[in-house]
């Protein structure tokens, strides 16, 4: 139910609005596993805009402290909460966690602005050219104040090696887009024709 949805029909609600989720089973990177299948290769990847916009992971078992925390309080009903760790760090740094994790050589950036991956690849369109493009700061100052035990104690860096170990274990879902792995290589040889497709 939506905050508007909840007024109409004076609904005793209280909304969470969780950041992109970090769970061990999704992969944040624009390719997904197609891309740590070439960060793993020593292929070059490619990285919306200019690497430099600030994005924040939150990872799954911190959102829960907040969210449980929030229940069956009367302060938070019929309030909006944002819930988002406040680590915020670049694309380019989220990726060279990725590949840290993943046991790779020192990645190769490419950096590419977000609507020509967009065109090349519009399935990636609405996430690059909505959120992903810029730099995104929330404040969690309300959810503090009624929960104050919400601490965030899982940073990107340990939740990368989760999601990387998690893979790992589970080889049949290491699914590389050929389709999309193509697609970046183009990318790659029209912004950057020394590295080609490595």
């Amino acid at each position: 139910m939506s905050e508007e949805e909840s007024k109409q029909h004076h609904s005793p609600t209280t909304l969470a609005r969780p950041p992109p989720p970090q769970s061990r089973t999704a992969i944040p990177l624009t390719g997904g596993w197609t891309d740590i299948a070439r960060l793993r290769a020593g292929k070059p990847v490619v990285v919306h805009g200019d690497g430099t916009s600030l994005w924040t992971l939150t990872h799954s078992s911190d959102f829960a402290k907040a969210l449980v925390g929030l229940l069956g309080l009367p302060q938070a009903v019929g309030d909006v909460f944002t819930i988002t760790s406040d680590e915020y760090l670049p694309w380019d740094r989220i990726y060279e966690l990725f590949a840290e994790a993943a046991g790779a050589p020192t990645p190769q950036l490419v950096h590419i602005a977000s609507d020509t991956i967009a065109a090349a690849a519009p399935d990636l369109g609405p996430s690059l050219l909505g959120d992903k493009s810029h730099s995104v700061i929330f404040d969690n100052s309300k959810v503090k104040a009624l929960v104050p035990e919400f601490i965030c104690t899982v940073p990107l860096a340990l939740g990368v090696r989760q999601i990387l170990n998690w893979f790992d274990s589970n080889p049949d879902q290491q699914i590389v887009d050929e389709g999309l792995n193509a697609t970046f290589d183009q990318l790659i040889a029209a912004a950057r024709p020394s590295l080609g497709a490595g």
